[in-house]
């Protein structure tokens, strides 16, 4: 079941979408691959601390935060991952790590790596290891508005 949040915010924004539930997945790229979906298109969602306040950084699955690149994008921020104890209660309707990438919805700002906006589709985790949103990427776009920024590196 999507989170109730994603739901609300898919609903009131009434954007086209779609779900699939899948066996249960914890990676992002395993959550892809058992998805039949090409790792560019399925978007991870990786939290961070940029001076110490978190932030959600969106990419495609096949690639890696590249920490010292965000810092720059960033003006210079301290940059680094988050610890699952440190952001797991700003996610009460979410299973730990399948937070959906809309950081705006938990009062955090969202970063898309670039290339996802080539994307036509992009999938999505929906709350839970279990089902994806996938949607195209215009309309996530529009409802994330998220700050676009070169991010991540190839794994």
């Amino acid at each position: 079941m999507l989170s109730p949040r994603l739901s609300n915010l898919l609903d009131q924004g009434q954007a086209p979408y779609t779900t699939l539930n899948h066996s249960r997945t914890i990676t992002a790229h395993d959550t892809a691959s058992v998805a039949h979906i090409e790792p560019e298109h399925f978007a991870k969602t990786v939290m961070i601390k940029a001076d110490g306040r978190l932030c959600m950084v969106v990419m495609p699955a096949a690639y890696r935060a590249d920490l010292h690149r965000l810092s720059l994008a960033l003006g210079g921020a301290t940059v680094e991952l988050a610890e699952e104890a440190e952001f797991r209660g700003q996610f009460p309707d979410c299973e730990p790590g399948a937070m959906p990438p809309f950081g705006h919805l938990y009062g955090m700002p969202v970063y898309v790596d670039s290339r996802l906006a080539h994307q036509k589709m992009v999938a999505f985790n929906a709350g839970n290891h279990t089902e994806i949103v996938r949607m195209p990427y215009s309309e996530f776009e529009r409802l994330a508005a998220p700050e676009m920024l070169w991010l991540a590196h190839m794994m």
